[in-house]
């Protein structure tokens, strides 16, 4: 496991923090201290979230940069995604930034004046050439999180009263977190329309698909337990499928979750393929995922940690986990 410990972030306007967890971060000097906490905690690296101020987040990526610690995350509210990339943020969540980086609206955004119409109507082609040649310059990784991003745009639009998966999900999850995640988002959500959201997620796709073409880096990631009905596991497979439709190839969407990660973490000596010398652990399919990236879930068996686990095994452990969600309040 490669962990970051708690996140940096600002207070709410009420004066809470976002996520109780999180290491509140207020001013420069704050911000430098708790970097100092984290790194004296052992964390492998240092994630921002989105309310730390401009200042407070510049002194944090500075002092982690001279920590030696790899800085990743959200693109902060009032931080320019060009200041993030100049920063030396090594990676950028959810897409965060990016199109208000592209919008020659941008100024209206960093003060929190913006909206989703302005951000839709204000995309600058030039800016954004601008911007996909700074991330490919720097490799900038994406984990744009499709899986979540589509499940938050149109949240109200899913059923969530009969979902597949229900049974897996403990009820923590689903009656104090994810109710909580669904009463925040839904007034805004609400506000604009559904086809003005459908263009949006669609252009999230396009622009996935633009920055990989280009060469923008890219990892999987699905920000399981905030997002509503986004099941760890279970959700990677999706977003492999999001990439193929976003315009990867199979073997590049499968790369997402393999080799790019491993490169990501220097460790791509020892994990990330399956070669003499290395650690592997596989998942053994039924179908080929480069006919058709759904084939990922076609799992006849996995081997993890050098141990065989068949379906039949597979299958008793999922029985484990829907009675292990029954019982977690």
């Amino acid at each position: 496991m490669i962990i970051s410990g708690p996140m940096l972030d600002g207070y709410l306007p009420g004066g809470k923090l976002r996520f109780p967890s999180s290491v509140a971060v207020t001013t420069p000097a704050s911000a430098v201290a708790a970097v100092d906490w984290l790194v004296a905690q052992g964390v492998d690296f240092i994630k921002v979230q989105s309310v730390i101020s401009h200042d407070a987040y510049l002194a944090a990526a500075a002092e982690a940069h001279k920590r030696g610690l790899p800085i990743v995350g959200h693109v902060p509210d009032t931080v320019r995604i060009k200041e993030v990339v100049e920063a030396g943020q090594k990676s950028i969540e959810h897409l965060m930034g990016i199109f208000e980086g592209c919008s020659n609206e941008e100024d209206k955004f960093i003060k929190g004046d913006g909206n989703l119409k302005l951000l839709l109507t204000t995309q600058d082609q030039r800016k954004c050439n601008a911007l996909t040649e700074l991330l490919v310059q720097t490799q900038t990784w994406q984990v744009p999180t499709l899986a979540w991003q589509r499940g938050g745009t149109f949240l109200d639009q899913r059923d969530l009263k009969h979902q597949p998966l229900e049974k897996y999900v403990p009820a923590y999850w689903r009656d104090v977190t994810w109710r909580r995640f669904t009463d925040e988002m839904m007034p805004d959500l609400l506000r604009d329309p559904l086809t003005l959201r459908q263009q949006y997620f669609a252009g999230n796709l396009l622009m996935v698909g633009a920055l990989h073409r280009a060469g923008v880096p890219f990892m999987a990631g699905t920000d399981s337990a905030p997002g509503v009905y986004i099941m760890p596991g279970f959700s990677l497979h999706d977003e492999l499928a999001n990439f193929v439709e976003a315009g990867f190839t199979p073997m590049e969407a499968l790369q997402t979750a393999t080799s790019n990660p491993a490169k990501f973490l220097g460790m791509e000596g020892r994990d990330g393929s399956v070669e003499s010398g290395k650690i592997a652990d596989l998942v053994l399919l039924s179908a080929n995922p480069l006919d058709d990236i759904h084939n990922t879930q076609k799992i006849t068996a996995v081997i993890a940690n050098g141990q065989l686990f068949d379906r039949a095994t597979l299958d008793q452990i999922l029985v484990k986990v829907e009675s292990a969600a029954k019982q977690q309040k």
